[in-house]
């Protein structure tokens, strides 16, 4: 009987769609452990990435342009649509994705010389779009810390988003930037049950530790919002209510959601998963998920890929919306400041940039 891998969210790595040869490493994994448990530490490699941020043309997202500091992520969220992502980089979507973590240490200088551009128009990004900006190698490198200052320096408006208390390590930023109207922070939450949390989701801060996050945050006067996702049919569905009322218990005066995606290979990924942690209601939970997107596991059309179609969307969006209403949620809409956009002084003549200044 092969052992479980510790900590991680995938237990193997899938072939690659992009690769004609496959190699099974399961069984040198095991081979080579005389462990109860399994582990496997997790790799960084360099990423020499030449720009930063990244247009998004999805008409789905609410901002124009995104910008994501590590590629791979270590929280190893069984469900993560960014997984497929990797296959890009020659990497496997499953065990890949979550241990071999691409690392762009240039980052902040990179978003240095796109706002300095005299084409940039000021404007929202989305920090992150693909994997979060505050996964664990962030308490060492600091690299989302770097951008938040160069984000401060040329006053341009950063939307934050993450399952990670890490977040309020950067309260000193996150301060001065709300004093000029020019952040937004959102906490994802998929859960409140910590087993089912540390299953799906285990290298995240807990459900509880993220609430403390809200409050956290709102306390110190940073407009603080909470993500219902991915809302997981027949599975965390029945949630909604209690993470939303929490949530606005904790100072969020927004929140958002987002149905379960499993695009390429994380339908294969997120299924086996659900077998082995729950034989029982699999069947049912995946039926459902189907049911949603008429039909499949998945499907990519704009307009309903966030959401899904059908009765069973219909129910999680009237489920959310009055919760919403009756906690008070979504009252009223608050934009970020965009007039006071400039390149800082000792930019304008100089190559060379402190981002601190």
């Amino acid at each position: 009987m092969q052992k479980n891998i510790k900590g991680r969210g995938s237990q193997q790595n899938l072939p690659n769609r992009f690769e004609k040869v496959y190699i099974d490493t399961s069984e040198v994994y095991e081979e080579y452990s005389d462990e109860e448990d399994r582990k496997i530490e997790t790799v960084f490699f360099k990423d020499n990435s030449k720009t930063i941020l990244i247009k998004n043309d999805s008409p789905d997202l609410g901002a124009g342009y995104s910008i994501n500091p590590y590629r791979g992520c270590e929280h190893g969220c069984v469900y993560c649509y960014a997984r497929p992502t990797h296959e890009y980089l020659g990497f496997s979507s499953g065990l890949d994705f979550e241990t071999k973590i691409m690392v762009k240490h240039e980052a902040p200088a990179l978003l240095v010389k796109e706002f300095s551009k005299k084409s940039w128009i000021p404007q929202p990004v989305f920090f992150s779009g693909n994997t979060d900006c505050y996964q664990p190698v962030e308490k060492k490198l600091e690299i989302t810390r770097k951008c938040l200052g160069v984000f401060l320096n040329f006053r341009n408006p950063v939307a934050v988003i993450t399952k990670n208390a890490l977040v309020q390590r950067d309260i000193d930023i996150l301060k001065e930037l709300s004093a000029l109207d020019l952040v937004r922070v959102v906490i994802s939450i998929t859960t409140l049950k910590k087993e089912l949390q540390r299953k799906m989701e285990p290298r995240t801060s807990s459900p509880s530790k993220r609430l403390q996050t809200i409050k956290f945050l709102t306390s110190n006067g940073i407009p603080t919002a909470v993500n219902v996702a991915p809302i997981i049919p027949g599975l965390t569905d029945e949630e909604i209510p209690e993470i939303l009322r929490l949530a606005s218990d904790n100072g969020a005066k927004h929140a958002g959601r987002v149905v379960l995606r499993l695009p390429h290979s994380v339908k294969e990924l997120f299924s086996g998963w659900l077998r082995k942690e729950f034989p029982d209601r699999a069947d049912k939970i995946l039926n459902r998920i189907m049911e949603l997107r008429g039909g499949k596991l998945y499907d990519s059309k704009f307009g309903t890929r966030l959401t899904g179609e059908g009765i069973w969307a219909d129910t999680i969006k009237n489920l959310f919306e009055s919760n919403c209403r009756k906690y008070g949620l979504n009252t009223e809409k608050s934009p970020m400041q965009l007039n006071l956009f400039k390149v800082p002084d000792n930019l304008k003549n100089n190559d060379q940039y402190d981002i601190f200044g």
